[in-house]
């Protein structure tokens, strides 16, 4: 028999001083049985960094066409795809040829730079792709504030990131590897 999804009750409070973006995010998040407290945190953390008002969580895991989190137009065309950890060079090829804009969100440490030293020539043609590293300690240390009804604070400034649950605080130094807008 199959397991089921373990379903976290999450609201997001994002004060974004770089964009300037002030809003709270109640979300009904699904953890994939496969799915580890890391991975379920980066992408809160990504939804926080990219919030918008159209943005919203995907099928992720359980479906391979789709990304983790996404924002569609109300046309339907999709204008972000969030991709979370190491994916491969045809689904990245595919997933810049299907939005506007990819963000991939990167993580694992020493496999995290092997893959983009792999991958990185073949990125150079996509004007629409921009890819930023996580610290393994820090995403680590995410997975250890996770719980199934959380409150979670996500400053954002100057490009550093403060994540915080009651009383546990967590910082964030994304490393932008390539950007789109460059």
């Amino acid at each position: 028999m199959a397991q089921k999804s373990t379903i976290y009750k999450v609201e997001l409070s994002i004060s974004d001083m770089d964009r300037h973006y002030y809003e709270t995010h109640k979300l009904t998040v699904a953890k994939h049985p496969s799915e580890t407290d890391e991975r379920l945190m980066v992408r809160l953390l990504a939804f926080a960094l990219s919030a918008r008002e159209q943005l919203e969580f995907s099928k992720g895991l359980s479906t391979d066409d789709e990304p983790d989190v996404w924002e569609k137009s109300l046309s339907g065309e999709i204008e972000l795809w969030i991709t979370l950890g190491l994916p491969s060079e045809k689904i990245v090829r595919q997933s810049c040829g299907k939005a506007k804009e990819v963000i991939i969100y990167s993580y694992g440490g020493k496999t995290a730079e092997v893959w983009w030293d792999k991958i990185k020539t073949a990125t150079t043609r996509f004007d629409n792709l921009t890819v930023i590293n996580l610290a393994d300690a820090e995403t680590s240390s995410l997975a250890q504030i996770a719980n199934r009804s959380m409150r979670l604070q996500v400053n954002i400034q100057e490009g550093d990131v403060m994540v915080s649950v009651d009383e546990n605080i967590t910082y964030v130094t994304p490393i932008t590897w390539k950007d789109s807008k460059n």
